[in-house]
């Protein structure tokens, strides 16, 4: 009997169908995250914390320390590494903030004067954002009750990240046995090293990323205050800050730096300025990025701009920041699937092309 429809139009309504499936998944799995935000935001920050850290904590297991006080040590490092950076990045932002703003606007008087209306965005933004930031501030402490359940809630996330990396250290030698255990008897294996190479993704990004949002900041630090740019020390922060948001940040951060030293330094020396931003650029782009994040999942560019922008819709500035490791994470598990269906599918013999029976 002859179908209703051509082979071609039922498999594309498969297809639409396995497309409708997959996206409600999806759909419902964002919608889940930002239901149980408060329990999952300390949950990835914990995740990449043990991801960054998990070998200090093997080294000391191998030192024959207790696997309960190396991951205590393993989170007080983290914790006075975190704070002490905190801390300099703040201090260093606070301290030349005057700096930059003013270096800002005039470069943005600069450019007003040079091209007309081009640069009276940048003006304007600069003459104003202490008001902005003011407004911002104030709307956002406008109730007592607010702020103390805003810094509560900043401080209850910490903590609660801090306590389950702790115990993911801690108990990072019964993972596997957790999994299988969890899993059905017969994707014991594959439950497995999905989650192993979604973390190996995930470890291999932020190891990456610390390193090379290290090296820029020291080297366009170095560079700017050879050239003699007011605020170096605090542009040298906002670059580290700026490098975890991948391509985004650097070019932001950069943007800045630049702008100051145009306004501070004149032509010249803000060319230099330009020269010493896209030298690290090109350091990271074709040596840092290969090598150091090698073993990494690779995604292209678009691709992780599309995930920052979905972050930054879902999380705001939390979300942009824990975008690329988690599509990271995401491509590691598809990967894993994807080379395990490939080494499993047998080789099929080749048929003769589907035909439709007569009536």
């Amino acid at each position: 009997m002859t179908p209703l429809l051509p082979l071609p139009v039922r498999r594309l309504a498969a297809w639409c169908i396995v497309a409708l499936l997959v996206t409600g998944v999806f759909a419902v799995g964002v919608w889940l995250c930002i239901t149980f935000k408060t329990a999952v935001t300390p949950l990835l920050l914990a995740l990449l914390g043990t991801a960054l850290l998990g070998p200090m904590h093997r080294r000391l297991v191998r030192m024959k320390v207790n696997r309960s006080l190396a991951a205590a040590v393993t989170c007080i490092t983290v914790l006075a590494v975190f704070g002490g950076a905190t801390y300099i990045v703040v201090h260093a932002l606070i301290s030349t903030g005057d700096q930059i703003v003013g270096s800002l606007r005039r470069a943005g008087q600069d450019l007003a004067g040079q091209f007309g209306a081009a640069g009276t965005s940048l003006e304007d933004l600069a003459a104003h954002a202490k008001e902005l930031l003011a407004k911002f501030g104030g709307t956002a402490a406008s109730g007592v009750i607010t702020g103390i359940s805003v810094v509560g809630e900043m401080i209850a996330t910490a903590i609660l990240a801090l306590l389950l990396m702790f115990f993911f250290l801690r108990d990072s030698d019964r993972t596997a046995a957790a999994l299988r255990s969890l899993a059905p008897h017969t994707t014991g294996d594959t439950v497995e090293a999905m989650a192993r190479r979604a973390f190996e993704a995930v470890q291999g990004f932020m190891r990456g990323t610390t390193f090379i949002a290290l090296i820029d900041a020291v080297c366009i630090t170095i560079g700017l205050l050879v050239l003699r740019v007011p605020g170096a020390v605090g542009l040298g922060a906002l670059v580290f800050v700026g490098a975890y948001i991948p391509y985004l940040g650097a070019f932001i951060s950069g943007a800045v730096a630049v702008l100051v030293a145009f306004a501070e330094r004149g032509w010249v020396i803000g060319l230099w300025a330009v020269g010493v931003v896209l030298a690290v650029q090109l350091l990271e782009g074709h040596v840092l990025q290969p090598v150091v994040q090698s073993r990494t999942v690779q995604m292209h560019p678009a691709m992780v701009l599309l995930a920052i922008t979905a972050g930054a819709s879902v999380a705001g500035i939390l979300g942009m920041l824990l975008a690329v490791p988690v599509t990271a994470a995401a491509f590691g598990v598809v990967s894993e699937l994807r080379g395990r269906y490939a080494a499993e599918r047998p080789e099929l013999p080749e048929r003769p092309e589907e035909r439709e029976e007569p009536e």
